[in-house]
């Protein structure tokens, strides 16, 4: 059997989608799994021994340029691919318009997608052939994904144990223990300050704070600060200045550059953003602070992850500005923050 994942992003919510490629093997074993992903963020699933074709799209330049010969080219180019592997099923997990339009060119007749009150556009319905309804338990991202997928093999994701992989090169992992090489021997720890909206970040006091507690608690510790444009640089700097020693920003870095880095560390502080996500696919603990974005439905589960949801009754709103910004950042205190570190230290120490 062949089938087909259309799950093109964004990077936190790819993360979480790789569970399905352990039960797919595990349904079915001998499967054949190719999957559709952004050009941007192909990293994530190239090398993936589960992964026997992977598909990139560029659905931002075909926006901007819906008429270039460039983008006719690509699309032509991507229809012949697709209904060159001949799929015996095809899951769009990502429930837009884009990949709506991915599922129509694979040709495929089994095309399997979420109900309309699931989808990110409802729009998308018109391009799968079964719909599947999700279950009230089905409240995380990764159940509902799993739901999906599972419903043609009829078998319970829930009582299979499924792991989550994510490649890393022998030169990322060389470069990694080069930078590690530099740090003094305490634990280190990496700050994941930055998010795509302003509604998930945290204070940058908090940030400081944080850090200064850390260091207080363990002398010898390292801050590790990534960041992904210039914004979030400059913030990463004043965060870094206000720690002081033991706070290093991150030059930059390719995606599974980071990945190495963050497989290396002890535990990684987030907000709800696509490394956070990836570090957790790692393996890594992580404690992840949420406002916008409800903890319940994507943070990392398990026992070496921890979750700090604000109290805020507006919280978990989904907005991309609110004129609370400022007060709901102060609702997450560095206590509650620290309180959570220690104890998945101490947990798996």
């Amino acid at each position: 059997m062949r089938v087909l994942i259309i799950k093109t992003s964004p990077l936190g919510e790819l993360a979480i989608a790789l569970s399905v490629l352990d039960y797919l093997k595990q349904a079915s074993p001998g499967i054949e799994i190719d999957w559709v992903v952004e050009e941007s963020l192909r990293q994530v699933l190239e090398g993936h021994p589960d992964v026997s074709l992977l598909h990139t799209v560029r659905p931002d330049a075909w926006r901007r340029q819906p008429f270039a010969a460039s983008t006719r080219n690509e699309v032509t180019a991507l229809r012949s691919a697709l209904n060159e592997r001949e799929y015996d099923l095809v899951f769009d997990l990502q429930g837009d318009l884009k990949s709506g339009l991915i599922c129509k060119l694979t040709g495929c007749p089994n095309r399997i997608g979420f109900e309309k009150e699931d989808l990110k556009e409802g729009v998308n319905a018109f391009f799968t052939t079964r719909r599947i309804p999700m279950r009230r338990q089905d409240q995380h991202l990764a159940d509902k994904y799993l739901r999906l997928v599972s419903i043609p093999f009829g078998k319970d994701f829930r009582q299979m144990p499924l792991c989550v992989t994510v490649g890393v090169s022998a030169d990322d992992d060389a470069d990694a223990a080069a930078l590690y090489a530099t740090l003094s021997d305490g634990l280190v720890f990496l700050f994941q300050c930055g998010s795509s909206l302003p509604t998930k970040l945290w204070s940058e006091a908090g940030w400081i704070a944080l850090g200064i507690a850390l260091l207080e608690r363990f002398p010898d510790a390292t801050m590790l600060l990534p960041w992904g444009d210039d914004g979030e640089k400059g913030a990463v700097v004043r965060i870094a200045a206000g720690i002081g020693r033991g706070a290093r920003v991150l030059e930059a870095y390719h995606l599974k550059g980071l990945a190495a880095v963050m497989k290396k560390a002890d535990l990684v502080v987030g907000v709800d953003s696509g490394p956070l996500h990836l570090a957790a696919a790692l393996g890594t603990p992580t404690v992840s602070l949420y406002r916008s974005t409800d903890a319940r439905s994507v943070g990392p589960r398990g026992e070496q992850h921890a979750v700090l949801q604000s109290p805020m009754h507006c919280a978990r709103c989904l907005r991309k500005q609110c004129d609370k910004d400022l007060a709901c950042r102060d609702t997450i205190k560095v206590e509650a923050v620290l309180a959570c570190v220690e104890k998945l230290l101490t947990d798996h120490s």
